[in-house]
């Protein structure tokens, strides 16, 4: 296998991307310097770094030097204990963020759960998270839930799994909500813009 095959196999396990794109970034690196390379190779050398997992919302986050096991989100005092937002992946947090009409904690599932999958607990956290629901419901006074999945088949897959596994929960008082269809069909909240994430949030149901 040549370079150039290797490098294009190891872009194509990518999220999203297929051996064309995945080839076209090989040779788009072909055409850069060497110093180009070598802060890429730095780069990615260096990614995990003081990168921990915040053992609230299981995201990532850049430590510093801090010895906090909580992002700078989940430490911080200010935010709304009472909101709890489930989202598939680190990227969707960031971008809720992003929107600024969001002021509750997080909770990062690690993936999805795809259509007829037979074992869905090994595709997203979902241990972790019906403890830490239990956890705040009784330590925070946690009233809310959102449900924050894209609106393909495979994020209507996952929030049907949630809704499943919080049925206990939710019959206890704990309110659960989707975000509204300010979204529309077939879109990833990674990829939706401020109004349009405002929107899903302010019209949840």
């Amino acid at each position: 296998m040549s370079s150039i095959e290797k490098l294009a196999e190891i872009f194509s396990k990518f999220p999203g991307i297929g051996p064309r794109q995945s080839r076209r970034f090989v040779y788009f690196l072909l055409t850069k310097d060497r110093e180009f390379l070598q802060d890429l190779s730095s780069s990615l050398l260096t990614l995990k770094k003081n990168i921990r997992v915040c053992e609230f919302c299981q995201r990532f986050y850049q430590s510093g030097n801090s010895n906090s096991k909580f992002c700078n989100i989940c430490s911080d005092s200010n935010r709304n204990n009472h909101l709890l937002m489930v989202v598939e992946k680190d990227a969707d947090l960031e971008n809720i963020e992003k929107t600024e009409v969001y002021n509750g904690k997080y909770f990062v599932l690690g993936g999805i759960v795809p259509i007829l999958e037979e074992k869905p607990e090994s595709k997203v956290r979902s241990r972790e998270l019906v403890n830490l629901i239990e956890g705040e419901v009784k330590n925070n006074g946690l009233n809310e839930i959102i449900l924050a999945t894209s609106a393909n088949p495979e994020g209507e897959n996952t929030h049907s799994y949630l809704l499943n596994l919080l049925r206990p929960i939710t019959e206890s008082g704990v309110k659960v909500s989707t975000l509204g269809r300010g979204l529309s069909t077939g879109t990833e909240l990674e990829y939706s813009d401020k109004d349009t994430l405002k929107a899903a949030f302010e019209n949840r149901h």
